[in-house]
């Protein structure tokens, strides 16, 4: 089936009247969205006509309602608003801002997506335990060894998967360094004793001292007490008139 286009109007015809001006008009009105064809509710008879024209912007002809086809050699008879210039004075950007947020008012709550969506992001993969780095003792390779043995179907007598054998090589390892590590756990207990005794001595003479502070304090109050006696007879008195200096007559 051949591929049907739409007519193009060669014709330089327009209507004497003046230039329909979009910014007059509702922005429902007419559709000048880049990329898309350009249309038009003609104001005359309020139907949706394509705009033609690449510089010189008119309205398509156009045959007033009901009578778009006329029999043959009847007279068509065209819509006044047919070649009616159109000058688009609005800033296009702007208005298809406006119509994009009206549509998005438009549509039902349940329809409408986010301009911008957020995605949980997945959990990762829990870490195998061959591959955590964690601080190995001897009991805690030995434990993680035996429990792999126990559930892993292909680890049976001497032969070990891959991760069986990461953990059988981790048991070796921590078997061979015990005694480094007892020699190290020996080193710490002695200087956790050394600390208790250089630390521990002083705090138990405060705790004796505490307990002896009253009694030095009842001793230091007894001492200070001065009995209440006469002073000494040959203690000198102290002048009680008042001296004053005469300067001499020259």
């Amino acid at each position: 089936m051949p591929r049907t286009r739409p007519g193009r109007v060669r014709t330089k015809r327009t209507k004497r009247r003046e230039p329909l001006l979009l910014s007059t008009m509702t922005p429902e009105d007419f559709n000048v969205r880049p990329g898309e064809v350009k249309s038009i509710a003609c104001p005359d008879c309020r139907t949706w006509r394509r705009i033609m024209g690449e510089t010189t912007l008119t309205i398509r002809e156009h045959g007033l309602p009901g009578q778009e086809r006329t029999p043959e050699g009847e007279k068509r008879s065209l819509c006044p608003g047919s070649y009616q210039l159109v000058v688009v004075d609005i800033d296009v950007r702007r208005w298809q801002a406006r119509q994009d947020r009206l549509l998005r008012d438009a549509m039902p709550p349940e329809t409408r997506r986010a301009a911008q969506q957020h995605y949980k992001p997945l959990p990762a993969p829990a870490t195998p335990v061959s591959r955590i780095t964690a601080e190995v003792t001897l009991e805690t390779a030995r434990q993680s060894y035996l429990a792999h043995r126990k559930g892993c179907i292909r680890c049976v007598g001497g032969r070990h998967c891959t991760d069986g054998g990461v953990l059988a090589r981790r048991f070796v390892f921590a078997l061979h360094q015990e005694p480094k590590r007892q020699v190290q756990r020996d080193a710490i207990a002695r200087e956790r004793r050394r600390f208790d005794r250089q630390y521990t001595a002083p705090a138990k003479r405060r705790s004796e001292w505490a307990a002896a502070l009253p009694a030095v304090h009842d001793a230091d109050t007894r001492r200070a007490d001065v009995p209440a006696a006469p002073a000494p007879a040959e203690a000198r008195s102290l002048p009680q008139e008042r001296l004053e200096i005469r300067r001499p007559a020259c």
